[in-house]
């Protein structure tokens, strides 16, 4: 099952990406986690690991990935990067971070001033989710950029589900029915995590959220908090995780029971 993980900047959605990934791992599943944000440079002290080099560089770099990109759009056909099928073991190792049955890659990052934009790594991020196969021992989570930008350039469409962190903010309840709307478009079921939410703003959310599509509501925590701050790995069990990562197992199961 493929997982793309959205929301607002701030929202919390590089801390629970990454401790959904180790609820997960938890439970037993091969775990691959994509980095899709190119200016974050947190998320793999979170999971423990050292940052993989940018899967741009397999292609030859952001420089040659434009230029076919460029070549087949002056041709009237869409650049492919993907000559066949791959499964989560088929990525290079050189582009991969691994801890136990953990493993991180990062499409790309900003590295330089002037440098461009990040279009060749959303161009890439969309064929990679689309070009990999998942077995029933199999998760991917993807942490996106902040907004909605990744669904203009289609990250979505290779993503079984799409997971929206929802924080106690006016923007963020507004986020979430745009999200809602785009999700409703391409057909990908949406669901919700509450994030830092307290009982007052709980009441508010649920006036502009389905109840029903909320899936764990999670409290401040001062741990997760002060770990996060300082860039440490996340040792934390967090009793409402857990039950979000059995809710997926669950629906893991059953797809593929049918």
């Amino acid at each position: 099952m493929k997982i793309l993980v959205c929301g607002k900047g701030g929202c919390g959605k590089s801390t629970l990406t990454a401790l959904l990934a180790q609820a997960m791992c938890r439970q037993g599943y091969n775990v691959l986690v994509v980095d899709n944000d190119e200016s974050n440079f947190g998320l793999h002290r979170q999971l423990g690991m050292e940052l993989p080099q940018d899967f741009l560089n397999y292609f030859g770099g952001k420089k040659e990935l434009v230029e076919k990109m460029m070549k087949a759009f002056s041709s009237g056909e869409k650049a492919t990067f993907f000559e066949h099928r791959w499964e989560i073991s088929d990525i290079p190792e050189a582009y991969v971070s691994k801890n136990g049955n953990l493993s991180l890659m990062a499409v790309g990052k900003i590295h330089d001033s002037g440098e461009g934009c990040a279009c060749p790594m959303g161009a890439l991020s969309k064929q990679l989710l689309k070009n990999i196969d998942t077995s029933s021992n199999d998760f991917v989570l993807v942490d996106t950029e902040a907004g909605i930008e990744h669904f203009g350039r289609g990250v979505e469409e290779g993503c079984d589900i799409l997971l929206m962190v929802v924080d106690p903010s006016y923007e963020s309840i507004r986020l979430a029915e745009k999200i809602s709307s785009l999700a409703d478009s391409i057909e990908k079921p949406l669901y919700y995590i509450c994030n830092r939410i307290e009982d007052a703003s709980m009441e508010i959310l649920l006036d502009a959220i389905p109840g029903s599509k909320i899936l764990a509501t999670v409290p401040i925590n001062g741990s997760i908090f002060k770990a996060g701050l300082l860039g440490e790995e996340f040792r934390i069990n967090v009793p409402e995780i857990e039950e979000l990562s059995g809710f997926l197992k669950n629906m893991q199961e059953s797809e593929y029971q049918n």
